[in-house]
């Protein structure tokens, strides 16, 4: 089974069963935004972490299995993105990211933010005004080196 059939099964799974990302996360133990990736393609899954997210979903090994391969990270096409909300997104790092560049320069020095030692959150935030979306990324510093 490919990691896209896999994907395929496992949503299809999620809304027959009614459940919510963060449901099948507590069920397999890691965080809701870690394990969504996964269902999504976009991590691997440990033997026991794939088990636990068939289990609950009730899905074949073979669902498992294609949890456990590593993917091919990037699901986006190179294009610029004609989702709204994943536009905005990027609408975000081209109006932000020099920004954003320049105070993590300012604060660490030269470096990058790193994806692999990374976490993500997602929060809502009730407000009269309007709900808000949080979003935290919280990623290892790593300074080029010189030689």
């Amino acid at each position: 089974m490919t990691r896209e059939a896999a994907t395929e099964s496992i949503l299809e799974a999620k809304r027959q069963k009614g459940l919510t990302f963060e449901a099948i996360a507590r069920a397999v133990g890691r965080h809701k935004v870690w394990v969504t990736a996964a269902l999504l393609g976009q991590a691997t899954m440990s033997r026991e972490e794939a088990g636990k997210t068939a289990e609950v979903l009730g899905l074949s090994p073979e669902v498992a299995a294609a949890l456990q391969e590593i993917p091919t990270k990037g699901s986006l096409d190179a294009t610029v993105p004609v989702d709204p909300l994943l536009y905005r997104f990027h609408e975000i790092t081209q109006v932000y990211g020099t920004t954003i560049k320049a105070i993590i320069h300012e604060m660490f020095g030269d470096g990058i933010m790193s994806a692999i030692d990374f976490e993500l959150d997602i929060q809502k935030k009730e407000d009269p005004k309007g709900d808000r979306v949080v979003v935290t990324y919280s990623g290892k510093f790593l300074p080029y080196r010189k030689w």
